[in-house]
């Protein structure tokens, strides 16, 4: 939908502007629209050019309706949505994009005045009153209302706003977020947040970062204010709607703790999650200083999607999750939540490392060694199933066929993989200065595989690591020796 405005002065209007200042904008600023996407080779459409967004400020009022067997997710319901999202102009900007699928857009206005906008797709162009100077720290207000939808990835799974028995859940990752809050929905792009809940008394809603408040109106509706201070990715923001056990501890340390957990596996994840604190001092010691102010975890029923994902803060999981993948989620804050990759071919570097995390944590919990391990995947007696050992090998970590492939088996194992053949080349002493260092480098911001590899090679002068990259993060196939 759009409004009916004109997008661009009359022929007439702007020969007259031009006699008095340049056209595009006032004070003799001429701009440019921002790019339509970012070109990331998997999803170009994604993000946007032309500013870098700082902060989201997310309002939402929800209220999901009843279904009629208490187990069985309710039908999507209008999600009523503002978004006020401040950024900084990179260039002269005449227009620029949100990325937001489906909703209805009500109003929008730039620093408080209304401004233009059209609709194509995942598009959502914004035309300001006037162009915004490179370098200008501007405010869009959206507001949105509608059913949010409900996105199919490439390789089948689902994303955006998931609709549960008792409210609703939405996760991102790779391009959910915009099916439920405009935004530079592409993980270059990190900015703080606030977002504020309100849904029926009685229900809980849970999101990143420290709760700030809870209040409940005399209309019968309760208002959750989370906030996020650090930098996070589009991908990693959640909000959770349901009826949860809440728990609040902390870690030796002090960093807060806090998980909601789905009465219905309540029972089942209490021993788990009681891990928590010590999987994080585990990790910190590790992987270095954690990352963010507290940490915790949602647990969903089982079926309420089809995996677990490293929401920041506050990993999400569909039904009870074993030691293992609980490991897994949480050394994600340090690789992939601050250090986030720069484009989506570059994924190896969340789930490689994540992965690598669950090796580590067996070699020193008595379980197998990461070699063992390394070995089992290398002979092909690591699955059960022939296919799966075979799946390893179907494309080098850093460089998936195409965007139905950036969650498949060499993204984890074969990436957990490079950094074993890291690790065998320095040795323990330098290859944890790495993974520590590495986190510290880029914390908070962004990283590609050509950072990677260039820091290893700055953190081991004289080491050779040319086989490594050819064979074992590029090569195609198996490589001839393990």
């Amino acid at each position: 939908m759009s409004r009916s405005v004109p997008l661009v002065p009359t022929v007439t209007a702007c020969a007259l502007a031009l006699v008095l200042t340049a056209c595009g904008g006032t004070g003799g600023v001429h701009g440019t629209a921002g790019s339509a996407g970012v070109a990331d080779p998997y999803f170009p459409e994604a993000g946007n050019g032309g500013y870098d967004v700082t902060h989201y400020a997310l309002t939402l009022a929800y209220t999901p309706s009843t279904s009629d067997t208490p187990d069985t997710p309710h039908t999507s319901t209008p999600l009523t949505g503002t978004a006020t999202i401040t950024a900084r102009a990179t260039q002269n900007l005449s227009a620029y994009d949100l990325d937001l699928k489906g909703m209805r857009v009500n109003s929008l206005t730039v620093d408080g005045k209304k401004a233009s906008w059209t609709r194509t797709d995942q598009e959502l162009t914004v035309r300001p009153p006037s162009t915004v100077p490179q370098g200008k720290t501007f405010k869009t207000t959206v507001h949105y209302s509608g059913t949010p939808e409900t996105i199919t990835d490439p390789d089948g799974s689902e994303e955006g706003w998931l609709p549960t028995a008792d409210g609703a859940l939405a996760l991102g990752e790779p391009t959910g977020a915009m099916g439920w809050f405009p935004a530079d929905d592409h993980p270059s792009d990190k900015a703080t947040y606030d977002l504020t809940i309100t849904v029926p008394k009685g229900l809980q809603a849970v999101s990143n970062g420290e709760l700030r408040t809870e209040t409940t109106a005399g209309d019968g509706r309760t208002t959750y204010s989370w906030r996020m201070t650090h930098p996070m990715a589009t991908y990693l923001a959640t909000v959770a709607i349901g009826h949860y056990d809440i728990t609040r501890t902390t870690t030796k340390s002090g960093l807060p703790v806090y998980t909601a957990v789905d009465p219905e596996e309540t029972a089942a994840s209490r021993k788990v999650l009681a891990k928590i604190p010590e999987i994080m001092e585990w990790e910190e010691y590790n992987f270095g200083p954690y990352p963010f102010s507290s940490t915790g975890a949602i647990v969903d029923r089982r079926g309420d999607a089809g995996y677990a994902l490293e929401t920041q803060t506050r990993p999400f999981f569909p039904g009870a999750p074993d030691t293992a993948t609980l490991v897994h989620e949480l050394a994600h804050q340090w690789y992939g939540d601050s250090v986030t990759p720069r484009t989506w071919r570059d994924m190896w570097l969340n789930e490689g490392f994540a992965t690598y995390a669950e090796w580590l944590w067996s070699e020193d919990h008595d379980g197998d060694t990461a070699q063992q391990t390394f070995d089992a995947l290398y002979k092909g007696t690591y699955f059960d199933d022939k296919s799966d050992s075979d799946a390893i090998w179907s494309f080098p970590p850093a460089r998936p066929t195409s965007a139905a492939h950036i969650s498949d088996s060499p993204v984890y194992e074969r990436g957990a993989m490079v950094l074993h053949k890291i690790r065998q080349t320095v040795g323990d002493a330098r290859f944890y200065d790495i993974v520590q260092g590495w986190a510290a480098a880029h914390r908070y911001g962004n990283a590609n595989t050509a950072d990677f590899t260039a820091y290893v090679r700055k953190m081991a002068p004289g080491k050779d690591f040319s086989g490594i990259w050819k064979d074992w993060l590029y090569g195609e196939g198996k490589p001839a020796r393990p």
